[in-house]
């Protein structure tokens, strides 16, 4: 993929959006020292070009009662195709990664180097959630043959903001 050229505006107008994306345009142009038009078209191609993917609320999970979170090492079963699919064109990893997407537990995944498969982030109300989530959900899937799971203790940072030098 690509990268999209951004200039000095652009990266002030892109933190700007992260600290407080409900800001008016007329807000951001401020700012940045530009007039609304030019500013809004900067945002307008930001969006079209995908930079700015969108704009979301950010959740309290602990005042929403989801008080554990845990990362979940995950290892899938390596051989060829899935007992599913005679043809072998669908692979474990397909199966694992489209059970993954109707898992709401489930607030991240990605495709990891080293030991494990996947590195899943989890959100969940307890300890007794999380244990019906694994052994429901991830034990019970076919492709999986090993899980390994830490718990956060305490946060300290988490920010969305990426660092936009």
């Amino acid at each position: 993929m690509a990268h999209v050229e951004i200039d000095a505006i652009d990266r002030r107008i892109l933190a700007i959006l992260q600290e407080n994306g409900r800001l008016s345009n007329q807000e951001i142009a401020e700012r940045v020292n530009l007039s609304p038009s030019p500013c809004l078209r900067r945002i307008r191609r930001l969006e079209e070009s995908g930079v700015i993917r969108g704009y979301v609320a950010l959740l309290d999970a602990q005042l929403l009662g989801l008080d554990l979170l845990a990362y979940v090492n995950v290892r899938l079963e390596k051989r060829g195709g899935s007992a599913l699919s005679p043809r072998g064109d669908v692979t474990h990893a397909d199966l694992f990664r489209a059970a993954v997407q109707t898992w709401p537990e489930v607030v991240a995944c990605h495709a990891m180097t080293g030991d494990m498969d996947y590195l899943l982030r989890v959100q969940v109300e307890d300890m007794a959630h999380f244990s019906r989530f694994v052994q429901d959900q991830l034990l019970h899937h076919p492709s999986v043959i090993d899980v390994k799971s830490s718990f956060s203790l305490e946060k300290f940072k988490e920010t969305t903001a990426l660092p936009i030098l």
